[in-house]
C-alpha cells in the first residue's frame, strides 16, 4: 500500500519547506501536526490527516489530553503516530520547567504551585511528583514518581527516596494533583505523607512540604501544620 508523505505535496506547500522559508512561528497548527505525523495513508496526505485530527478533537488541548486509543480513532492515525504525538506533548510539558528554573530557590508553597499548575492542573489521573532540593532550598530536579487512577495514587516511600538519593537531595517536597478540583487531602494522602516524613527522618532527608494541586488552588501540608 503506497503511503503519501510530505513529498507528495507541491514543494511550496510542504511544511518543512514552509518552516525553512517563513519560520516555525508562522506555520499553522495543521502544518505543525503534519511534521510530527510525517506519513500519510492511501488517498490522504499528511496535511489532510492533521486536519482530521483537529476536526475530531476540536482544539490542541483536547488532542494533548487524548489517550493513545482515542488518537487512533482518527482516520490516518496509527499506533506509532499516536505514540509520537504523546511524546511530543510530554516534551512540551517538560520544557515548561525550563533550565533556568532549575537552581531557583523554593521559598513558599506558592512557588511549587506556580511551577506545576500548568503540568498537573488538567490531568485526569493523579500524578505524584517529587521536588529535590539542595542545602539552600534550590531546585535540583522535578521527577515523576507514579501515576494513579482518577481518585487514588499508589506510591511507596522507597520510590520517593530512591529519586532523592540519586539527586543527592538534602530535602524534598512532595506534590500531586487532585483531578476532582478539591485540594483537601484524603485519608490516603495523610497516611502516605506521614510515612514519607518518618522514612525521611531515618534516611536523613527532610520532607519540607506536601502540596496538593488543582487547576486553580493548592493545599500545603506545611501551612496547615500537618508537617
Amino acid at each position: 500500500m503506497k503511503k503519501f508523505t510530505l513529498h507528495d505535496l507541491p514543494r511550496e506547500e510542504r511544511p518543512r519547506e514552509r518552516l525553512k522559508k517563513v519560520g516555525v512561528d508562522n506555520l499553522s497548527l495543521a502544518e505543525l501536526l503534519a511534521l510530527v505525523i510525517e506519513k500519510g495513508k492511501k488517498g490522504e496526505n499528511v496535511l489532510t490527516i492533521a486536519q482530521n485530527l483537529i476536526s475530531h478533537f476540536g482544539n490542541l488541548e483536547n488532542i494533548k489530553k487524548a489517550s493513545i486509543e482515542e488518537l487512533q480513532q482518527v482516520k490516518g492515525i496509527g499506533f506509532a503516530t499516536a505514540c509520537k504525538l504523546k511524546a511530543v506533548f510530554k516534551l512540551g510539558e517538560k520544557a515548561q520547567v525550563s533550565s533556568t528554573e532549575y537552581g531557583q530557590k523554593i521559598e513558599s508553597p506558592k512557588d511549587v504551585f506556580s511551577l506545576l499548575k500548568n503540568d498537573l492542573g488538567d490531568k485526569k489521573k493523579e500524578h505524584f511528583k517529587i521536588l529535590s532540593l539542595d542545602s539552600r532550598n534550590k531546585l535540583i530536579s522535578i521527577d515523576d514518581v507514579s501515576i494513579g487512577t482518577i481518585n487514588a495514587n499508589l506510591v511507596h516511600p522507597r520510590e520517593i527516596f530512591k529519586t532523592a538519593i540519586q539527586h543527592l537531595a538534602v530535602s524534598i517536597i512532595l506534590a500531586h494533583n487532585h483531578p476532582s478540583g478539591d485540594p483537601e487531602p484524603s485519608e490516603d494522602d495523610l497516611e502516605i505523607t506521614k510515612r514519607v516524613v518518618e522514612a525521611g527522618k531515618i534516611i536523613g532527608i527532610d520532607v519540607l512540604d506536601h502540596i496538593i494541586i488543582t487547576k486553580t488552588k493548592f493545599f500545603s501540608f506545611k501551612d496547615e501544620k500537618l508537617i
